[in-house]
């Protein structure tokens, strides 16, 4: 297997947060963010892009201004984090789950259509792992019931599927900055969007409404705080620029350590669609093993961190504070969720990590008894 490329240069990062403090205290200022934003939109083709302080924030402010009010219901998958349906709570509304198809990790569309009522305005389709699922098939289900789409892209920067990339595929797109996120700024996100209202109202309201879109007043609407701060958008879009990079080390790690783990007991490569090219943001893995979660649970104990056994991801719909639904369980996330080894990874493991990760699992996978 051929060596990682090497990280990219790091020194232009620490030269923008540098000049960007040298510019405070000036409450008004905001020409980093905005020349990220400028960046942004040049890099995902022409579209509006407002830079938030959160990938929840950048939900949060995509559905307000998607038009999500108190009593309205949104779908999405249950095979996601808390911070997908947490910006739904906040904004009154309900979430509704929605399983997902084992075999491609895409959304189970009848299982939607199924829980579709007359008061879903929305649909959150979440890209976790990077993975995307069909375009196609979610503009068709979004066109048929007169849903916006608003998509999770946090962990699928650099995704695309049919040549169309991840963040671009519905009504706006919503991305996270936190560290270890391949284009990262420690904290912050962003959303994308074609259409320039909705761009507005994010505009407003991730800034307590002080800029309005046309037809409103200022503070006419209550809103949040959810600026990007200036030391932070200098680094995110120096990290903009290097993404190229990055993404072709992150691509270049999952290559090796799949092609590092070929022949380990019980442990199966979850390839991407044919027509989908993966930013390879977490190598996956099936687990054949007797008690996979478990398995999962014990590498992480072992320095192998991984989705369900550092962090302890479960379905969406099984989580304390969602629990009163009286809807069935969403079995398909359940199941995916259980069987999963997705590897957690940042741009700074080099082949020493990714070579120690491929031994210890590959080691526990012959040894293990369940």
């Amino acid at each position: 297997m051929s060596a990682l490329p090497p990280l990219p240069a790091a020194e232009a990062l620490g030269a923008g947060v540098l000049a960007a403090l040298a510019a405070m205290p000036d409450p008004a200022c905001a020409a980093y963010a905005d020349r990220f934003e400028h960046d942004l939109s040049g890099v995902f083709g022409g579209r509006h892009a407002i830079a938030v302080n959160s990938g929840t924030a950048a939900l949060h402010a995509a559905l307000f201004a998607a038009g999500v009010q108190p009593g309205d219901e949104v779908l999405l998958p249950a095979l996601t984090v808390v911070m997908t349906a947490a910006p739904v709570v906040q904004l009154g509304a309900t979430p509704v789950f929605v399983d997902s198809d084992p075999a491609t990790l895409d959304l189970d569309y009848a299982d939607a259509a199924a829980k579709v009522t007359d008061r879903t305005r929305a649909l959150v389709p979440v890209h976790l792992w990077g993975r995307m699922g069909d375009p196609a098939a979610l503009a068709a289900f979004a066109s048929r019931f007169g849903l916006a789409v608003v998509e999770d892209a946090a962990q699928a920067a650099g995704t695309s599927r049919a040549g169309i990339a991840a963040g671009t595929a519905g009504t706006a797109g919503c991305f996270s900055m936190k560290d270890g996120k391949i284009l990262w700024s420690g904290e912050g996100g962003f959303v994308l969007t074609d259409d320039p209202d909705l761009a507005a109202r994010a505009r407003a309201f991730r800034g307590h409404w002080l800029t309005p879109p046309p037809g409103s007043h200022p503070q006419q609407q209550l809103a949040v705080n959810a600026r990007l701060a200036e030391p932070l958008a200098a680094l995110a879009q120096a990290n903009l620029h290097r993404l190229p990079a990055l993404l072709e080390r992150r691509r270049t790690q999952g290559t090796y350590l799949l092609h590092a783990l070929a022949g380990a007991r019980g442990l199966t490569p979850l390839r991407p669609a044919t027509d989908e090219t993966w930013n390879h943001y977490s190598p996956l893995l099936t687990i054949g093993l007797p008690r996979p979660r478990a398995f999962a649970e014990h590498l992480a104990q072992r320095g192998v961190p991984n989705s369900t056994g550092t962090f302890r991801l479960v379905p969406c719909d099984t989580r304390p504070m969602f629990t009163p639904s009286a809807r069935p369980r969403c079995r398909g996330a359940a199941q995916i969720l259980e069987r999963t080894l997705a590897v957690v990874l940042t741009d700074r493991d080099d082949e020493a990590v990714l070579d120690r990760y491929a031994a210890v699992i590959t080691r526990e996978s012959a040894a293990w008894s369940g």
